[in-house]
């Protein structure tokens, strides 16, 4: 075993590499190794033993938790670590597995004072904190210690304080620094390596990055801070920050191959990565950086909310936020801070004390009295009040919970560390979308692992093939309710969503409940007639295209302007829509780096919508999708919000951060992205012209009507298309739909390249488009390098995809009406939806099902 890990250690050395941390199997050969040492691997054993398995529930942390607490209980022995020493290392496996043998060792009256040490300060006790509790009534004078060390916050003023003055070395990424620039998905398959990960942190953008970091570190002595005027755009991925902060942040003691800590500088940080930065222990700071350059050694003054330099002059002044930031640093993270100030305060009421003031507590806003926003009133349900104030801080209740395939290995370790056996959120499902078309054999083994993590843990677990995340996740909601995932366009058309990094959904999965400091709503209100030709793809565009208009968007990164960062977008004015139209609205908010959307639909859509879910999910279990038991609980829902259905709706004298009507009316022509960037909206007829090699029509962004208007679009026209065609419908069941209507014939005919139902170009870690290609595409977002090395992207509707894929440029105006004039474009014909309790083959088997709770 020795031999084998060193040649590990020696390769993942000659990369630069720490190795990876040990699995049940090493961990059980290791144990066999520490109770008859050879000699002179005494140190070495121990180090493996103490330093390099996962803590929580992880396989390997079993193996461990196991031995050691043989040991402390005398059943197994050996010569290197006594039982108080077992005990210790016990209690630095941060819950999971440890807890049940430390509180066990609480009536050994010899071992119970060291484990009584353990213990006040382990967080992850879950329902242990009863049995403690217990033998503390019972007169247990070690459990009683424990109790009132948890009263105390022990576990928290243990810790050191954040420090008045930190001195960093400035690492400046100029302009927008976006999560595939920091997590590239090229490399997704990495994710859960994250030292190898991160070594292609900014591999695209600035080369020499991780070089330069490095030799900052060496020649100016001080940790390095990550600084830019833009930061962590795009996608909800934690493996963004894990990459900035195994480049500049702290080892966690006893957590292998992680890191936490570390300084985030932005002029704008995207909020999702903000929120992912202080779950992970790090410090991030919005101020203006123009004065901030690679190589500047600075003093951060946190308490003060100043940068000086050197020369102790004041080069910037900003404000700390949240206002328990301090605290989220001092506890090694947001999320444990939660974790921790929870038990302090159950404890403190169990024991009739009064709240502990050694926290710096939420501050609430002052009510204005006035009325509440649509999504306001949502999170106040989900808190069990009327609504949330904007810049309150609340722990709504997670009804549906979102994992996909490239950052679900990642949640999988986070509810390892998390020690979570059992989700609390009511339901949670993981897809296979971005890993399914073209699987490496690390994808392979994922998809052959994962879904058991997650199945017995009472979540719902897709199949490889069957699609798109959000087109499914979506058939699982239900109306008003809140809920998050960890991608970034989990944006619900019905209900809100408040998408995370990795380590938030776990902690959402696991607890049931989601740390929000509630935002701002600004609230966009469609008026008018939609024009001939115009599509709602376009109206997705006219959101930005309005909003630099006024003034509150621009597209420059310098001074970035952004009225929807970090808020709520509310959208009014389009209540006929079907609940998958007001997707492609809701989905969209990603892109304005908006923290929700909400979507005001009338009942009847809503009604239809769930009436053919419930098929569907009927539909699951006899196909023998699990978890069986938590899809029935999601029917027996939608049945019951059927009997009474009732919709919330934002009260007349709501306040919004601003109000930004458009007008159908004026909306003519086509509205596209340009490349590349998805806030660089312009009329088609500004961009006219330009030659187009591929076209891609495809992502979460479309629907099955979109694959009838451009299979219209192409019949029509009768030939071959001149450029590269790209098709592939969001889920298996579209795809069997338009083989059924005949749509794929039609494809094929204009020599499209159909791919299986998935993600495919869109985040682009499988298939690309050829380098430095020109590409019209209907995916969410064009970034640099995202669909393909050098690529120049435009972002539009399926219909104008269509026609730029026939004529092998973007049209004219005039080109485009002209190819689509027999095109409806709100067709009931061609923009007809999925319901599955009207389509035979469905309802066949769904009727079939017998509800769980009957059987």
């Amino acid at each position: 075993m020795l031999e084998n890990y060193r040649e590990h250690v020696a390769e993942r050395e000659s990369q630069d590499l720490p190795p990876l941390p040990l699995n049940a199997v090493q961990t059980a050969e290791l144990v066999e190794l520490i109770k008859n040492p050879p000699e002179g691997e005494e140190a070495t054993l121990v180090e493996l033993l103490t330093h390099r398995i996962p803590p929580g529930v992880d396989e390997a942390a079993y193996v461990k938790a196991a031995f050691l607490a043989d040991v402390a209980k005398g059943s197994a022995e050996t010569p290197l670590i006594d039982g108080k020493q077992a005990i210790e290392l016990l209690g630095t496996m941060k819950g999971g597995y440890s807890i049940q043998p430390l509180v066990d060792l609480l009536d050994d009256d010899e071992l119970a004072p060291v484990a009584a040490d353990a213990l006040a300060v382990t967080l992850l006790v879950f329902d242990a904190y009863n049995d403690v509790m217990e033998k503390a009534q019972a007169g247990n004078a070690h459990a009683e210690r424990i109790v009132n060390a948890w009263a105390d916050a022990k576990w928290f003023t243990d810790r050191a304080p954040m420090a008045d003055e930190i001195k960093v070395t400035v690492f400046k990424v100029p302009g927008e620094t976006n999560t595939d620039d920091l997590s590239p998905a090229s490399e997704a398959w990495s994710r859960p390596d994250i030292p190898l990960h991160a070594m292609a942190m900014l591999q695209a953008k600035m080369p020499d990055g991780i070089d330069t970091i490095k030799k900052l570190k060496v020649e100016k002595g001080f940790p390095v801070a990550f600084v830019g005027d833009v930061v962590g755009t795009g996608s909800s991925r934690k493996s963004a920050i894990n990459s900035v902060l195994w480049h500049t942040g702290d080892d966690i003691p006893y957590v292998p191959n992680k890191r936490a800590g570390g300084v985030v500088i932005g002029s704008k940080i995207a909020p999702i990565f903000f929120n992912t930065a202080e779950d992970a222990g790090a410090l991030p700071i919005e101020c203006d950086v123009s004065k901030l350059n690679t190589g500047d050694v600075i003093t951060i003054k946190p308490y003060e909310g100043k940068i000086e330099n050197e020369a102790g002059e004041t080069l910037v002044e900003f404000g700390l936020k949240p206002s328990t930031i301090t605290d989220e640093v001092r506890a090694g993270g947001r999320i444990p801070l939660i974790i921790g100030r929870s038990l302090t305060d159950k404890t403190r009421a169990q024991l009739g004390l009064e709240a502990s003031d050694v926290f710096k507590r939420p501050v609430a806003p002052e009510d204005t009295g006035k009325g509440f926003s649509l999504a306001q009133k949502m999170v106040g349900r989900a808190c069990g009040v009327e609504g949330v104030r904007p810049g309150t801080y609340c722990e709504p209740r997670m009804t549906t919970v979102g994992s996909q395939d490239t950052t679900g290995a990642m949640t999988r370790d986070e509810l390892k560390e998390l020690a979570c056996l059992g989700f609390n959120a009511d339901l949670v499902m993981q897809s296979f979308c971005h890993t399914a078309a073209y699987p490496k054999p690390v994808d392979v083994k994922l998809q052959h692992d994962l879904p058991g993590f997650f199945t017995n843990r009472g979540g719902v677990s897709l199949r490889p093939g069957d699609g798109v995340i959000h087109s499914w996740l979506n058939r699982m909601l239900l109306p008003d309710s809140v809920g998050t995932g960890g991608d970034s366009h989990t944006r619900f058309p019905i209900g809100i969503s408040f998408p995370a990094g990795s380590g938030l959904v776990a902690f959402a999965a696991a607890l049931g409940v989601m740390p929000l400091d509630m935002p701002e709503s600004v609230k966009v209100v469609f008026k008018g007639k939609m024009q001939p030709g115009v599509t709602l793809r376009d109206l997705v565009n006219a959101i930005p295209y309005a909003a630099i208009q006024h003034g509150h968007l621009t597209v420059a990164k310098a001074g970035k302007k952004n009225v929807f960062s970090g808020r709520i977008l509310e959208i009014e004015g389009l209540e006929h829509l079907k609940v998958e139209q007001a997707f492609e609205l809701s989905d969209a908010s990603a892109e304005r780096s908006a923290a929700a959307c909400t979507v005001k639909l009338d009942k009847e859509p809503i009604i239809e919508y769930l009436q053919s879910n419930i098929t569907l999910l009927k539909w699951m279990i006899a196909s023998g999708y699990e978890d069986k038991r938590t899809l029935q609980r999601r029917i027996d829902a939608m049945e019951k919000w059927l009997e009474t259905p009732e919709l919330m709706e934002a009260d007349a004298d709501a306040d919004y951060a601003q109000v930004i009507e458009i007008d159908l009316n004026d909306i003519k022509e086509p509205i596209v992205a340009c490349p590349n960037d998805p806030d660089d909206v312009k009329l088609l007829s500004d961009v006219a012209g330009q030659g187009i090699d591929e076209v891609f029509i495809g992502s979460c962004m479309t629907n099955i009507g979109h694959y009838r208007a451009a299979g219209k679009v192409l019949e029509a026209s009768g030939a071959s298309v001149p450029t590269k065609l790209w098709i592939a419908p969001p889920t298996k069941m579209d795809e069997h739909q338009l083989v059924q209507e005949g749509y794929y014939s039609i494809y094929g005919k204009a020599g499209a390249r159909t791919e299986m139902p998935g993600c495919s170009l869109c985040m682009g870690n499988q298939a690309r488009v050829a380098d430095n290609a020109t590409v019209f595409s209907t995916s969410t977002r064009n970034f640099p390098n995202r669909l393909g090395k050098g690529a120049n992207v435009y972002l539009g509707s399926a219909e104008l995809a269509a026609v730029a894929a026939i004529l092998g440029k973007i049209p004219t105006v005039g080109e485009y009406m002209e190819q689509v004039k027999d095109l409806n474009t709100m067709s009931s014909e061609i923009y007809r939806y999925l319901n599955f309790h009207e389509i035979e083959e469905y309802k066949k088997v769904a009727d079939k099902v017998i509800p769980i709770a009957a059987v």
